[in-house]
């Protein structure tokens, strides 16, 4: 599942062709997803210009001009594709030839710059639902989010406060979206060993010095795998299809039985299975 830098590396892509355009016209073509598409989805958003493009731990948000936001998630493997438009807009003229759809092209937005932007799908996880800009608080997938990991709310003293108490094991805490926002297990994974943590350490037991370390390569990993653009393991590219690069930096995410790059280590990665998903560590270093 795409993690926060992808999320973000896709707002960055769909950025210049969306923010300040608007939309021509916009089309569902089956009538779900994860879940139904928001109700007169065409007649809702065609016409509004997107004001903004903003992303809230791995929910893309574009704000409209009509007071409402559409929030789309990618799910498993949704993917935002930018097609170029074949020819200069004039006023009520359609810029693109016919459209040929590929078999999982779930919802098309045709933008008044000429490009065409296509949400593909082949598992149908992602979604995407409409609510009035400003009422965040009411919409079930963002409400008591945790704040940004590479926000100024995001702190030491601040996760050592939500781990206290908690005996959960030290990674399911942090994949926990009301702890931070947007962190996946991709990156917990690279966090915990560059800050020496172990992934089957309570977190209640995380004190002010291991909170720092933490809270730092946290910090740092998300902010690396942004700009490299996300990771590229199985489905995921940017809307201009580009591959991420940061799969090439992971230290231990995927590498069983391969030894740790810390220096002076001499472990091997190991894979166990936490809450149904796969964590890679280093028994050695990460305490």
């Amino acid at each position: 599942m795409p993690e926060l830098p992808e999320v973000e590396t896709v707002r960055r892509g769909l950025e210049p062709v969306m923010t300040g355009r608007r939309i021509l016209h916009a089309e569902n073509r089956r009538p779900d997803l994860r879940f139904p598409f928001p109700e007169r989805f065409s007649e809702r958003l065609t016409g509004q210009i997107v004001e903004r493009l903003e992303r809230r731990a791995k929910y893309l948000l574009f704000r409209l001009s009509g007071g409402e936001t559409l929030l789309s998630h990618l799910g498993m493997s949704g993917r935002y594709t930018i097609h170029a438009g074949q020819k200069a807009l004039k006023p009520g003229e359609f810029v693109h030839a016919p459209p040929t759809h590929e078999k999982h092209d779930h919802a098309v937005f045709d933008m008044d710059g000429g490009a065409r932007i296509v949400f593909n799908d082949p598992r149908r996880f992602g979604f995407m639902v409409m609510f009035p800009t400003g009422k965040e608080d009411a919409v079930p997938f963002l409400r008591d989010l945790g704040p940004e990991p590479n926000s100024n709310a995001f702190s030491a003293p601040f996760l050592r406060e939500r781990l206290a108490g908690k005996a959960a094991p030290l990674k399911a805490a942090l994949l926990d979206q009301h702890v931070v926002a947007g962190l996946g297990n991709i990156y917990v994974c690279e966090a915990l060993h560059r800050s020496g943590l172990s992934p089957r350490r309570k977190a209640r037991s995380v004190g002010p010095e291991r909170a720092e370390r933490l809270a730092l390569a946290v910090r740092n990993v998300i902010d690396e795998a942004i700009m490299a653009g996300g990771s590229s393991l199985k489905d995921f590219a940017s809307a201009n299809s580009e591959l991420g690069y940061f799969q090439h930096s992971f230290l231990v995410y995927g590498r069983e039985g391969e030894d740790c790059r810390k220096a002076g280590c001499g472990g091997q990665i190991r894979r166990i299975v936490q809450s149904g998903r796969s964590t890679f560590f280093c028994p050695v270093c990460q305490r």
